[in-house]
């Protein structure tokens, strides 16, 4: 059966998983050196490495105390072409990373997967350009030729999928889509938005996942929202058949926008219990919303918080 085709688990009821801040924690509790935001970079040493697994390996432990799914989403959203260029790396070293980062997270399922806590491997993509705002901007046939070299990487890999995070404009979501489909491999696509709820080029979410979905013949296998506080999209949600494609959150724990973000030089890492809680409403009001993490600020103290909420509204 082609991979595309797969049935993955996290596709059911059942609440997945994912990571927080990978990038901020690694930065703030770990005391890491990560130029350009690229955790994928400690893979080159063993102790880099070995931060790496460990930060998984919480995740992975929460997973089997809650028994419930988990996605491990590889280091590798900065590890695309242009970065890597940026980071000195050869087009072989940086395949040789991504796949390494496949393997670091092969590794931990094989070590920790249960029968009540199944695993999905997932290679992260990233954004071309800034995450937080549209400043490289390609036609949906520019990206797709960009991140094929990434995806085709990971095709050949472990990875049961690819999901690209902190995409701020449709057309570059529209490119990784069909690169994904071009080498069947399943693909989640994830955008970010602003304080009022809409992606940094202004268009809305539900224009967006549309467009996407129109462009690409409905290839992504679920949307996904991305370092934005809940506050920030869920009034722009509705009962409403778009949302339906949406399946997973990963919401930062700050409410600050992303411009006070990305000048601040402290970690602002919220209140665990009131993200779980804004966790627990969405989970009321759209059931459908199963694959639950964080992003910018969250760490393992939070998604913990996001567990025992939301797995609540389903006993």
């Amino acid at each position: 059966m082609p991979r595309y085709r797969k049935q993955l688990p996290q596709l059911s009821d059942r609440i997945f998983l994912t990571d927080g801040g990978l990038e901020t924690t690694l930065i703030f509790h770990e005391g890491a050196d990560l130029p350009l935001f690229a955790a994928f970079d400690l893979l080159k040493t063993r102790e880099g490495a070995a931060m790496i697994r460990r930060y998984y390996e919480r995740y992975a432990m929460l997973a089997q105390q809650r028994k419930c799914g988990l996605v491990l989403e590889a280091a590798t959203w900065r590890a695309s072409r242009d970065w890597g260029e940026r980071l000195g790396y050869s087009p072989e070293g940086l395949a040789n990373a991504n796949r390494h980062a496949i393997a670091l997270m092969a590794d931990i399922r094989e070590e920790f997967e249960t029968p009540s806590s199944p695993m999905v491997l997932s290679g992260a993509l990233g954004p071309r350009g800034d995450g937080y705002q549209p400043d490289i901007m390609m036609s949906a046939p520019e990206a797709q030729d960009y991140h094929a070299e990434q995806i085709g990487v990971f095709r050949a890999t472990e990875a049961d999928m690819v999901c690209a995070f902190t995409l701020n404009y449709a057309d570059e979501a529209t490119g990784i889509a069909l690169a994904a489909k071009a080498a069947e491999m399943p693909a989640a696509i994830s955008f970010t938005v602003e304080t009022n709820g809409r992606l940094p080029t202004g268009q809305s979410l539900k224009e967006a996942i549309e467009q996407v979905d129109a462009e690409s013949d409905a290839a992504p296998i679920y949307y996904m929202i991305n370092c934005a506080h809940p506050l920030h999209f869920e009034n722009a949600l509705a009962a409403e058949p778009w949302v339906r494609r949406i399946r997973g959150i990963r919401a930062n724990a700050s409410e600050r926008s992303h411009a006070e973000l990305d000048s601040a030089p402290d970690l602002d890492a919220g209140d665990p219990v009131d993200l779980g809680r804004r966790y627990r409403a969405l989970r009321r009001r759209f059931g459908h919303f199963t694959v639950l993490g964080g992003c910018c600020g969250t760490d393992h103290r939070h998604v913990e918080q996001i567990s025992l909420a939301c797995m609540a509204v389903d006993a």
